[in-house]
């Protein structure tokens, strides 16, 4: 019973796909009966890896009063560029704080006498950078372990590469940074470090990749989103066809002679993901297939449809 079942299950969808082509020739369709095709032509191009970064400070440095008490006086504010040794704010001890609170109600006298002979301490920044975070204010109060300015030496983009592209990458290479914030900038930098332990974040394995940019504009921020291209190859004046007529194999369907298409054996170079490169197999100005199998629209313009057409009358345009 079961092989009599089977049996007639073929027999059913045979009859099936004979009803189907038959429908499809009485539209005017059959399989393949458009080729979509694209010419071989000379052009440049470049294979590049794209991923996303973050703008952060390439050292970023807390800096903590030398000593808990009270700010006298804040001498920068922050995004200003300081040097090694400037002075960043003036802090009095507890002990002094309070010796000139009780000189200052004795009078200015008593108080400028102390004040010349008990001297603030300077808070000065450790290296040349930028201030890119304050905390502090004059008179106010803090524990020596309290960060009251935060500095970097310089921006990067630091890029999390995918593991599978982390070959791709390497030092001195150069990159184009975009930044979310201002679509129409565009950064040249090159990359500085690659990290050799990774970070795996839902299953995914990254490794952080440190950019350095050329120019540094001022309306650069530590936080901000970016979008990284990497280089990694470019072919100027070769032949180049669509990636997406390049099959499985390798091979590539050229129309030979009288428009038929012919598979071929073709060797290819480097790719963009649109264009690839034909290192070997065809010439300047010959045609490729995009799309194999294409069923066009029926004459009518109606679509496709497994319902018959309805005649049309003599003298009148098809219905639509």
């Amino acid at each position: 019973m079961k092989s009599i079942k089977k049996t007639w299950i073929g027999i059913g969808a045979g009859v099936l796909a004979v009803l189907f082509l038959a429908c499809l020739a009485r539209m005017g369709l059959s399989p393949a009966s458009k080729w979509e095709t694209a010419d071989v032509r000379r052009g440049d191009v470049k294979m590049t890896v794209r991923a996303t970064a973050t703008i952060k400070p390439e050292h970023r440095l807390e800096i903590k009063p030398p000593l808990a008490g009270r700010a006298e006086s804040v001498e920068v504010d922050m995004g200003a560029k300081v040097r090694q040794g400037q002075i960043l704010a003036w802090m009095s001890s507890s002990e002094r704080a309070a010796l000139l609170d009780a000189a200052r109600a004795r009078g200015e006298k008593e108080y400028n006498a102390w004040k010349d002979i008990y001297r603030a301490a300077p808070l000065v920044a450790p290296l040349d950078g930028t201030i890119i975070s304050k905390s502090l204010v004059p008179g106010q109060v803090v524990q020596s372990t309290e960060t009251v300015f935060v500095m970097s030496d310089r921006l990067i983009a630091q890029v999390d590469v995918d593991e599978t592209d982390l070959g791709k990458v390497r030092v001195e290479q150069a990159v184009e940074v975009s930044l979310d914030g201002f679509p129409g900038v565009r950064l040249k930098g090159r990359v500085n470090k690659v990290a050799y332990d990774s970070v795996t974040v839902n299953n995914v394995t990254t490794y952080k990749v440190d950019v350095l940019l050329e120019t540094i504009p001022d309306f650069l921020r530590s936080g901000m989103t970016a979008n990284v291209v990497f280089f990694v190859a470019e072919r100027i004046d070769v032949l180049l066809i669509p990636a997406s007529s390049v099959q499985a194999d390798g091979s590539v369907l050229a129309v030979g002679k009288g428009g038929k298409p012919q598979s071929r054996s073709v060797q290819t170079g480097i790719t963009d993901g649109r264009w690839i490169e034909v290192v070997s197999g065809l010439s300047e100005g010959e045609q490729v297939v995009q799309n194999a199998y294409h069923l066009p629209a029926s004459a009518s313009g109606g679509g496709f449809s497994l319902l018959p057409r309805m005649p049309s009358r003599k003298g009148n345009p098809p219905p639509r």
